[in-house]
C-alpha cells in the first residue's frame, strides 16, 4: 500500500497551495463582506487550468486525475470556500454532464469553453420542492414541433449567473414512462433562452463570493437536439454526476477544517494568557491534536474515493463515506477553532467567523448528511 503522492499530483498540489494562499486568502473576507464573485480569481484559475483540471486535453482540460482535483479542491478551500466551491461546482456539475453524457458535437460545442474556463455553467435539478427527494421533479418539458418547451422553477443553482454564466444544464419531465411513472430528461438551457430568466443572488449566511439563484422558465423554447444523454435517463444520469461532486464537496470539507486548523494553530501560538502562549495549555494542545486526527482521517477517505473513481472502481461507497464523514469533520473543527480564538473569533475581523458561516451548507448540499446516512444503508442492504 502506497500513500505517497506522484510528482504530477504533488506538482497540483503545490500549485494550488501557493495560488491559494497568494492569491485567495488576502482577498477572502473582503469578497465576502461585498459578495463580491471573484472573477479575476476564476480567469486566473483558467490560466492556470484548474477549471478544466480532470478532463482531457483533447476538450479543453488538463488530463489530471481524480486524486489531483481533489488536493486542488482542498486547498482552494483552505484559503476560500466561496472561490473553492465556485471552481468545484463547475468542474463536477457543470462541466462533467457534456463529458459523460454528450454528444460529440455537444462535448465540442459546451465542453471545450467550460474546461479552459472561458464560461461558467449551472446544473439544475434543485426545486422548491425537490431537494432530498431528487425525483419529485415539477419542471416540465413538452416536445412541440421539434422544441422543447420548458415550464418550471429551480432553487439553489451555483454558478447560474454570473456574466462568465453560458447556461445551466436541469432536469425536466418530459413524459411517462411505460410504469406511469415521470419520465425525466436532461436539457440544456443557454443563457439567452427566452423565457428564461434569472433571479437576483440569494442573500445567504455563507459562501457569500459565490453566485448562487432561482431559475424560472416560462415556456421556454429549446431546439429538440438540446436533450443532453438519452432521453429518460436524465435522473439516473444527474445522481452519477452527484456521485462525483460528493468527492467534491467532502474534499471541500476537509479544505475548510484544514483552514480552521491553521487559524487556530497561529492564534494558539500568537495569544498569551498568564504569561505565555495559549498553545502550552495542554487545554488547547487537545483541541488541536484532535483537530489534525480527523482532518487526517478525512483526507484519508476522500483521496480513496478518488483513487477509486480513477481506477475504474465503484465508489459510490466511498464517495457517501467521506462527504458524510468530511462534513461533519468541517463542523467540529470549525466550532473548535473558533473556541480557541475566544471573543475574537465571534469578530468578523477573523477568518474564523467567515469559515463558521461557510461550513454549514457542507452538511446540506450534495445530499444532506440525512440522506448520506440513507444511501448508505440502502448500499449495506439495510
Amino acid at each position: 500500500m502506497n500513500f505517497d503522492l506522484s510528482d504530477e499530483q504533488k506538482a497540483i498540489q503545490d500549485l494550488c497551495r501557493d495560488f491559494a494562499q497568494r492569491e485567495v486568502a488576502p482577498r477572502a473576507e473582503a469578497m465576502d463582506r461585498e459578495e463580491e464573485f471573484p472573477y479575476e480569481l476564476v480567469a486566473k484559475m483558467a490560466e492556470l487550468g484548474l477549471m478544466g483540471l480532470p478532463f482531457p486535453e483533447e476538450y479543453g482540460g488538463s488530463d489530471a486525475d481524480t486524486v489531483s482535483y481533489a488536493l486542488a479542491v482542498m486547498e482552494l478551500a483552505r484559503a476560500d470556500a466561496s472561490t473553492a466551491i465556485t471552481m468545484a461546482a463547475h468542474v463536477s456539475l457543470g462541466a462533467t454532464p457534456f463529458f459523460l453524457f454528450g454528444t460529440e458535437e455537444q462535448k465540442q460545442r459546451y465542453l471545450v469553453p467550460l474546461a479552459q474556463g472561458k464560461m461558467l455553467w449551472g446544473f439544475g435539478l434543485t426545486e422548491p420542492n425537490a431537494g432530498s427527494d431528487a425525483g419529485n421533479v415539477q419542471t416540465k418539458a413538452e416536445l412541440r414541433d421539434g422544441k422543447w418547451i420548458v415550464n418550471g422553477t429551480k432553487a439553489f443553482i451555483t454558478n447560474s449567473g454570473t456574466e462568465l454564466t453560458g447556461g445551466t444544464t436541469i432536469t425536466a419531465v418530459t413524459g411517462k414512462r411505460p410504469d406511469g411513472k415521470p419520465e425525466i430528461s436532461n436539457l440544456v438551457v443557454p443563457q439567452s433562452t427566452p423565457g428564461f430568466t434569472r433571479s437576483k443572488k440569494y442573500k445567504k449566511m455563507g459562501w457569500r463570493a459565490s453566485d448562487t439563484r432561482e431559475l424560472s422558465f416560462v415556456d421556454a423554447a429549446l431546439p429538440e437536439e438540446n436533450l443532453l444523454g438519452k432521453r429518460g435517463d436524465g435522473l439516473k444520469n444527474f445522481l452519477i454526476v452527484l456521485d462525483g461532486g460528493r468527492i467534491s464537496v467532502a474534499a471541500l470539507s476537509v479544505g475548510l477544517a484544514w483552514g480552521a486548523y491553521d487559524q487556530a494553530m497561529q492564534y494558539a501560538k500568537d495569544r498569551h494568557a498568564f504569561g505565555k502562549p495559549i498553545s502550552a495549555f495542554q487545554a488547547i494542545q487537545f483541541k488541536l491534536v484532535d483537530m489534525l486526527c480527523e482532518i487526517e482521517h478525512a483526507k484519508g477517505m476522500v483521496l480513496k474515493a478518488a483513487w477509486e473513481k480513477d481506477e475504474g472502481r465503484d465508489f459510490s461507497m466511498s464517495a457517501s463515506l467521506a462527504k458524510l464523514f468530511s462534513a461533519e469533520v468541517s463542523r467540529r473543527c470549525v466550532n473548535e477553532s473558533l473556541q480557541i480564538h475566544g471573543g475574537y473569533g465571534f469578530m468578523d475581523e477573523y477568518p474564523i467567523s467567515r469559515m463558521y458561516r461557510d461550513q454549514k451548507i457542507n452538511e446540506i448540499g450534495e445530499g444532506t448528511n440525512e440522506v448520506q446516512r440513507m444511501v448508505i444503508a440502502r448500499m449495506l442492504g439495510l
